[in-house]
């Protein structure tokens, strides 16, 4: 188990990680067929990350009571008045990073980096097909790394760009001139 380190200077406490139970880092350390890693260390970066704010933001389910409600008679609806400005900045940047990668990826994300689910069982959670998890966890990785700006942006050199420079297409079948 290795502390992960505070980033605020203010804070000193750090919260307590164990390494072996998370899918990402068993991913960074599993060889291919063509003996890379099966992730990227930018990939296991940007998944660390979003755990992280997932963390920070509180949003995982509680296992234990709170005793701070008990016998506390009427209770506010408003859940965000409790949080830190910390929780609160971490949900933003939690929500803003899965919004970036869009649906589609986001609960793949959020199965594997912060439920630590492992890919099987994120499949089966998803309906996804079987032995789809690595590639769709790869591309989900991929596009939160660029959104984080730790990855390239994807380049946008497609048929378009084969026009000289100025020319444009006449519309309603009629030539320039």
């Amino acid at each position: 188990m290795r502390e992960m380190p505070a980033k605020s200077a203010t804070v000193t406490a750090s919260p307590a990680f164990n390494e072996a139970e998370s899918p990402l880092t068993w991913l960074r350390s599993r060889r291919g067929k063509d003996g890379k890693p099966l992730i990227s260390e930018v990939q296991y970066l940007a998944g660390e990350r979003l755990r992280m704010d997932f963390e920070r933001a509180m949003l995982a389910r509680r296992t234990t009571l709170n005793w701070d409600l008990a016998g506390a008679g009427a209770r506010s609806g408003n859940v965000s008045a409790e949080l830190s400005d910390g929780a609160i900045a971490a949900r933003q940047r939690y929500h803003a990073a899965l919004d970036s990668v869009g649906p589609e990826l986001a609960s793949m994300l959020a199965q594997v980096c912060c439920l630590s689910a492992g890919i099987e069982q994120a499949e089966r959670v998803l309906d996804l097909p079987q032995r789809s998890g690595r590639a769709v966890l790869g591309l989900a990785l991929t596009a939160l790394a660029r959104h984080y700006g730790m990855a390239a942006p994807q380049r946008r050199d497609s048929i378009a760009g084969w026009a000289i420079d100025g020319d444009r297409p006449a519309s309603g079948g009629a030539a320039r001139r």
